[in-house]
């Protein structure tokens, strides 16, 4: 069963919908804790350039990072090298870029917290049957954040990603969170409210449009607590509007999430969500409710790679002081978690990562004073949502042709060939380009993204085809046009089935069909490995779209 993935519920009764929760009087907010004395400095560093990252939407200069961080820029050149060296981002020119496979961080905590795998079907079916968005959210303190997004494709359509961080009063989740809330939780709301009035710690939600008071919220979850359910009536935004529900640990009866139908004011209105898609809301949290009553245990995968300190002394070497190796341990320390391994002991992630227990406890305590980690009275630790607030953001709407691009864009550079990505069509008859890269020849092949061509007539089309080449390859030479030449591989999702391929092509005069395969496939290949190895990760938790 899911672990109850909230704050302490607070003994009694619930609040009575016409008496507000009783809360403290706001005091300042305390200023930040220090750094134990045993934290991983690198380490925190690192974390911070990841969450600027995040907050920029995945893009950043260095020199905006190093304004960004405080760090001097020696220091953000050594971290960005260590996290290219990982694949958490890619350097281009002056540029950052976080990249897909940063999301093993947060796929790690949504591995663990098992509720994306057990209750997404349930909200992707929610959503077909109303055509609206249904979205799942765990509390994050006084915050919201999202695990699973079912989104309507519309000219006016939500923009909230999996791991974006709301502000609990601005929302429908946020009031029946607040239900269990203790009064040290509400004491960090009051302060956080009064320091930080236009929601500046909440990127991915605009400003307020007008301020509510306290009381207001307190109102608000006590009706939620009489009601069972709560309304976003544009709280966010003009516009949008939300009603929710809460899902229960069928074993505590506490909140493990939220679900939530999301809608414009043009569909419907927020009274409007209440009266005609609340009980088809309710009706998916018993079903989801039922489905956590009977999941059985969760089987045990695979920890963090077992030859970590291997290959980052090897990376250390190569590299020399431009590689922060205990930035790396220290990361890939929350890779340890996962299904069946949502509470870890030191020891037991110490053996999964490979790590030396000195090393491993360095990391989780550095983890639990960045907010990653929560340790428990039995010894053990868990991951917090915060690990979503890595990259996850951002990488959570990446499409093929975004993750493509830059290996493709590699590739012609490396053979100096163009090289392409395309699906198969609809009617299996044609392929679609979807994503390019040019070679610097005077004479190359140059195709448009979004040209479709036929199918049997492409070496890509070839390979996607249900009669594919048994050998993973196809060589067309000058079938499509007199003198184009060209060679295709398949991409594979992670049940190995095709979705995609990749091609080079070629005027005939620069290599034989005989040279194409010694001299490009291999090459090719490696390509389309390294396509499939950020794929894989970016739809551990979600399908992504061909462009």
């Amino acid at each position: 069963m899911p672990a109850h993935t909230t704050n302490t519920p607070q003994a009694g009764h619930p609040a009575d919908p016409a008496t507000p929760v009783p809360a403290p009087v706001p005091a300042p907010a305390p200023a930040p804790a220090p750094a134990p004395a045993e934290a991983v400095a690198p380490l925190l560093r690192g974390i911070a350039v990841l969450r600027r990252l995040t907050e920029a939407d995945g893009t950043l200069s260095l020199s905006a990072l190093e304004r960004a961080t405080g760090l001097a820029r020696s220091t953000v050149d050594r971290i960005t090298a260590t996290l290219a060296r990982m694949g958490y981002v890619r350097p281009d020119g002056r540029e950052v870029t976080l990249a897909p496979r940063l999301m093993e961080l947060g796929n790690a905590y949504l591995a663990a917290l098992r509720l994306p795998a057990l209750l997404s079907a349930r909200a992707d079916q929610l959503a077909d049957r109303l055509d609206e968005s249904v979205s799942l959210a765990v509390a994050d303190r006084d915050g919201v954040r999202f695990i699973h997004q079912a989104t309507r494709r519309r000219a006016m359509s939500l923009s909230f990603r999996i791991g974006d961080l709301l502000p609990a009063e601005r929302t429908a989740p946020g009031p029946l969170f607040a239900t269990e809330w203790t009064p040290a939780d509400w004491r960090h709301w009051h302060a956080r409210r009064a320091t930080d009035p236009r929601d500046n710690g909440f990127p991915a939600v605009p400003p307020p449009a007008r301020t509510t008071p306290d009381t207001d919220f307190e109102r608000r979850t006590a009706r939620a607590a009489a009601d069972g359910h709560a309304l976003d009536d544009q709280l966010i935004e003009p516009g949008l509007v939300a009603v929710s529900a809460p899902v229960r640990d069928p074993r505590t009866g506490a909140v493990a999430c939220v679900a939530s139908v999301v809608s414009h004011t043009s569909r419907h209105t927020a009274q409007d969500l209440r009266d005609s898609l609340l009980p088809a809301l309710r009706e998916t949290v018993t079903a989801m409710e039922a489905d956590l009553r009977t999941a059985g245990p969760p089987a045990p995968s695979a920890g963090a790679p077992a030859g970590l300190a291997t290959w980052t002394g090897a990376s250390k070497q190569e590299l020399g002081r431009e590689f922060v190796e205990s930035l790396a341990r220290g990361l890939t320390v929350l890779t340890a978690f996962g299904e069946g391994r949502h509470a870890l002991t030191l020891t037991e992630v110490a053996q999964a990562t490979g790590l030396p227990r000195a090393t491993a406890r360095r990391a989780l305590i550095t983890h639990a004073h960045a907010g990653l980690v929560t340790p428990a009275p039995d010894r053990t630790f868990t991951l917090t949502p915060q690990v979503l607030s890595l990259g996850y953001p951002p990488l959570s709407r990446t499409s093929l042709s975004d993750i493509a691009q830059p290996h493709l864009t590699a590739l012609a550079a490396r053979v100096q060939e163009s090289a392409s990505l395309a699906v198969l069509s609809d009617s299996g008859e044609e392929i679609e380009y979807t994503a390019r890269a040019a070679a610097g020849h005077v004479m190359s092949a140059r195709v448009t993204v979004g040209t479709r061509q036929p199918a049997h007539a492409t070496s890509l089309g070839r390979v996607l085809l249900p009669d594919a080449p048994p050998d993973g390859y196809a060589l067309t030479d000058e079938e499509l046009e007199a003198g184009l030449r060209s060679l295709a591989v398949p991409l594979h999702d992670r049940t190995g089935h095709t979705i995609a391929a990749v091609s080079l092509a070629m005027h005939a005069a620069r290599r034989t069909p005989a040279a194409c395969v010694t001299d490009l496939l291999p090459a090719l290949r490696e390509t389309a490995t390294a396509i499939e190895a950020d794929l894989h990760v970016a739809t551990h938790f979600r399908a992504i779209p061909p462009t």
